[in-house]
Parts: C-alpha cells; structure tokens; sequence
C-alpha cells in the first residue's frame, strides 16, 4: 500500500458504503495530502437472508470479511454500524474511534402513500430485541422476520408483503429517507440495539492513525462502552435478544439495559445512572442486576 494512500474496508450495501464515504470525507478534509479510497465487499451476513442471524451464526458473519481485508494489509481501517460489531474484538484489531451518535431510537415505516397501519398483514421486523418489545405496543399484531439491505426491506415493503417495518432511525436519515419514518419509538418503548447510531472505526494494531484525530466522539465512545459492557456481560449476540442504550449529560450517564430469560421467554427492563467514567462499570452493574432479577422472578 503506498505511503499516502489509505484504503478503507467497507459492506458493499449502500448505506454501508456512505458510511464509510463520511469517514473517508473526515480524513481528506483534515489530510488533503492523502488519497482515500473504499473497498467494497460482500461478507457472510449480507449473503445468507433466508434464515435469521441467531441460526447463522450472529453478528461476527458482518465483519469476517472486513477483519480479514484488513489482516492480509488490502484495507488499513474498516467502517462497521457498531451494532453489528461482535462483543468480542480481537487483539490484532482494536476499535479506534466511534462517530458523533445519529439518532439512536428504532422508528414504525409504512408503505409508499400509506397512513395508517393494515392490522391483517404483518410487521416486518429482523431481530429478537426488537419483536419482544413490540409485543407490547402491538399486542394484536403478527411480526415476521425480514432479512436483506435497507433498500430490499422497503420494496418488499412498498410491495404489500408487510403493514410496516421496524427499523433505525440512523439509517434511515444517512440515507436522506427521513420522510418514509411514520412513529419514532422512545427508548423506554423500545430500548435500541447497543451502539445503535453509532459508526465504529476498526483498525489494525501497531498502525499510525494520526489521520483520525479528532474523529472520535467522546460521548458516543463512553455510551458504546457502558452498552457493549452490558451486552458483553450476558453475552448477547444477534442471538441473544439483550437491548442496551446509554445517555451521556455532562459527567453523568444515564443507562437503560434488557435482560432476556432463555428459558421461559420472559425479559426485565431496568436503568442505572453514574458516572461517565465508569462507563463499562456502569453496563457491567447494570447486566449483573438485571440477570438476577429475570431469572429469580416471583
């Protein structure tokens, strides 16, 4: 790789690649000596939608691919949605940035010209975390699974095949789609998937990244731990439905976390606030109590 040149490892989808395009734009701007291009690629999780990730093996089949770009040195940093990224990252490649946090909270998409939802067909919906919470707020509505990028859910969408699609606001608003989102959902209706909003830079170790200073978000990358401590703590992948998500004021953070209880299907909710710099302390506590409680339930 030539000295000036920095390559970044990017999913092929199109929300995926802006992503990475508004990291690549951060870097030129601050190091217009360097030239920055994306490499794209497919990885396991963008190829397998026909079962849901739990059966396929979670949330490491997004980043396979990515890792093994930037082991072989073909990319120097790779631009995942920090949801996606497994609890567990490797030594080699540590995470070295978060972005400045978009909109954190899960949002109700109807079809094309429609306003009210159909009660007959069902919700669209890609995760465990997300279908357990709706069940409160539609009680008497079907959820079904729904795989594929964000521009393959809204056709199968606008095609008839749902009432209505669960999805994060994040996306939708990077993507200029800010007018297709009919209910923002609070995050004490739906605790959002921990580091929902949030862009995470991934690099290799022993690697110079001057070029990102001052690329990471200081509040986003106190949230994203105390919510990856909590995750990481019950040992939550795609396949295991936990929810957390962190508000930062000033020293103080503010930390809702849900705890699923495998065996009988139920789930507790509770909050914890403390301070920022105990942040992956603060998600740990939270996890630990939570745990106690769904599974010593009257």
């Amino acid at each position: 790789m030539k000295k000036n040149k920095i390559v970044i490892g990017s999913r092929e989808s199109k929300l995926a690649v802006l992503q990475s395009e508004m990291v690549r734009d951060y870097i030129k701007k601050q190091n217009p000596e360097l030239e920055v291009e994306i490499l794209t690629m497919k990885t396991t999780g963008d190829i397998i939608l026909d079962r849901t990730l739990d059966k396929v093996g979670g949330k490491g089949l997004f980043v396979k691919e990515l890792d093994k770009a930037l082991m072989d040195g073909k990319s120097i940093l790779s631009v995942h949605s920090l949801k996606d990224m497994p609890m567990e990252v490797q030594e080699e490649l540590p995470l070295l940035a978060f972005s400045k946090r978009e909109d954190p909270r899960d949002v109700l998409v109807l079809p094309e010209g429609v306003t009210e939802l159909d009660k007959n067909k069902p919700l669209g919906c890609s995760s465990l975390r997300r279908t357990l919470q709706l069940k409160k707020i539609y009680p008497d509505m079907e959820v079904k699974s729904i795989r594929g990028n964000l521009q393959t859910r809204l056709r199968k969408l606008d095609e008839g095949q749902y009432s209505g699609l669960i999805l994060a606001a994040a996306g939708l608003k990077r993507l200029g789609l800010k007018a297709r989102i009919n209910r923002y959902f609070t995050a004490d209706e739906i605790i959002p998937a921990a580091g929902q909003g949030i862009l995470a830079v991934q690099g290799r170790k022993g690697e110079d990244y001057g070029f990102l200073d001052g690329y990471c978000d200081a509040d986003a990358w106190a949230a994203g731990s105390a919510e990856r401590a909590f995750v990481k703590l019950l040992d939550g992948g795609c396949s295991s439905p936990v929810a957390a998500h962190a508000e930062v004021y000033g020293e103080e953070i503010y930390l809702r976390g849900l705890y699923y209880n495998e065996k009988d299907g139920s789930y507790v909710t509770g909050t914890l606030r403390g301070q920022r710099k105990d942040a992956e302390k603060l998600g740990r506590e939270l996890a630990e109590t939570l745990r106690e409680k769904g599974e010593n339930k009257e």
